[in-house]
Order: structure tokens, then C-alpha cells, then sequence
């Protein structure tokens, strides 16, 4: 998993971040086999929380990108947002980058989030960068990095 933040700010109005996947292995991956987890804390709101992927280029751009809201518990981090891809995205190549996406967690009343107490959160990777507290899933099983 490489990870970018859009927004380094410790109260951003939404948190705002860009992902992809590289293969370092040797055999081609099905990326709707890929499973990504970003973990965060809603940070005590009760409102309904919301994503939008703003822009993807993967093959079939962001309509191709699903996301969906899972609690959890671990340090620094109550839930997650999993960010999956469709079939249509095809495979991802030894040595390839699946294109990155551009991802907003934000809740329905959009109040502030605070992202400087969130697990996968890190102001200083503005440019990618491999994240071990992003989580990587193939088939549902832990592929890549450290859960909270």
C-alpha cells in the first residue's frame, strides 16, 4: 500500500488522502481480490460517516472504487473505511501501480474530524509512500502492513 495525505492539517474540514497499490510480487493480482483499510476515529460523532472517492485512475476511474464504513477497535483507530475495487479494473501486473485514488472521510453533518490521532494518518508523507498502518487485504486475508 502507498499512501499520500491531501491534507496535512491536524483538524481538516474532511480527511483527505490518496492510495494505491504496487505488486511487488511475480505472478499478476485480480485487484478485485485487493482490499485496502484506512483506520481512523470518528472522534465521538454520531452522525452518519460519508466518503467520496474525488478522482481515480484506475481502469474505469472512480466509479470502479468501492468504499464502505466498518467499525472496529484498536489503538487510535474506532473505525475504518475499506476501499475495494470492481471487476472491471482488471489485474494488476508484477511491478505495476493499480493508479491511485483520491478518498474523503468526512460525516454527514461534516463537522471536523481530527486526522493527527489516526492510526493511518501521517502529515509528513505528502508524497507516496509505503504505509504499514494501511492495511493490505488479498482474498480477505492480511497481505500487507500492521493492524491497530
Amino acid at each position: 500500500m502507498q499512501y499520500a495525505t491531501r491534507d496535512a492539517a491536524a483538524t481538516p474540514a474532511f480527511l483527505s488522502f490518496k492510495i494505491q497499490v504496487k505488486n511487488t510480487g511475480s505472478a499478476s493480482v485480480p485487484l478485485q481480490d485487493v482490499t485496502i483499510r484506512y483506520w481512523f476515529t470518528a472522534d465521538g460523532f454520531t452522525s452518519a460517516l460519508m466518503s467520496n472517492c474525488d478522482f481515480a485512475s484506475v481502469t474505469g476511474g472512480r466509479d470502479n472504487i468501492i468504499r464502505t464504513f466498518h467499525e472496529a477497535s484498536g489503538t487510535d483507530a474506532d473505525h475504518y473505511l475499506e476501499i475495494g475495487f470492481a471487476s472491471a479494473t482488471g489485474s494488476l501486473a508484477p511491478g505495476a501501480t493499480s493508479g491511485y485514488a483520491e478518498i474523503a472521510i468526512y460525516n454527514a453533518n461534516y463537522d471536523k474530524l481530527t486526522q493527527a490521532n489516526d492510526y493511518s494518518f501521517s502529515a509528513t508523507a505528502t508524497a507516496f509512500t509505503p504505509s504499514m498502518q494501511v492495511t493490505g487485504y488479498r482474498a480477505g486475508e492480511l497481505a500487507w502492513g500492521i493492524e491497530p
